[in-house]
């Protein structure tokens, strides 16, 4: 694999509650000055409009060339930040998305809900587990179909979150190259 340099830019989208200091995002982003977390004013219980807000300054800063890579209540940020704007960047890695009309999805932030099912106007990877609390596979499936990505089950991965023993999560890099390399020729 090639330097994570040449994946610069990256915008790290944590989901509810942040993602702690053993989470393979916050991993990333050590020793990693192109990439760079977009902190949000409520991690527990926000406004999906405020997170929405936040996400397209942090784009307008860095520019369209910067790859997202949102985890959990991340990846429906993403999608309301494409169905609000409709801007184009180089491409998102969505991990596991949480399913914001479940029953499982957690009290307190709002406007997340309904998911919206529109295709982005970039490329991206869904990346599912099938054994996540917060989403089945099922619906991570029709996430992806929804707005033009490709799909990844990764298997047994619960939430693929520092709970899942990933560590820093290599494979999940070999994804991001993958999906910059598909941005780059524009597929």
């Amino acid at each position: 694999m090639r330097s994570t340099r040449d994946l610069d830019p990256v915008l790290v989208l944590p989901g509810l509650g942040d993602s702690g200091p053993q989470h393979w995002q916050t991993l990333w982003l050590a020793g990693r000055p192109g990439f760079r977390r977009v902190e949000q004013a409520d991690w527990e219980a926000p406004h999906c409009s405020d997170w929405v807000a936040r996400l397209d300054a942090a784009v307008q800063d860095v520019g369209p060339q910067v790859l997202l890579v949102a985890h959990s209540a991340a990846c429906s940020l993403v999608a309301h930040w494409v169905a609000a704007y409709g801007k184009k960047v180089r491409g998102a890695l969505l991990v596991g998305p949480s399913d914001t009309e479940a029953p499982s999805y957690p009290v307190g932030p709002t406007g997340f809900a309904p998911m919206p099912l529109v295709r982005f106007p970039f490329v991206s990877t869904v990346v599912a587990s099938a054994d996540d609390p917060y989403v089945s596979l099922d619906r991570a499936e029709l996430f992806a179909r929804a707005w033009g990505s490709r799909f990844v089950n990764v298997g047994s991965a619960g939430h693929i979150n520092s709970a899942s023993g990933l560590g820093s999560w290599p494979a999940g890099l070999e994804l991001l190259e993958e999906l910059k390399a598909r941005g780059s020729s524009g597929s």
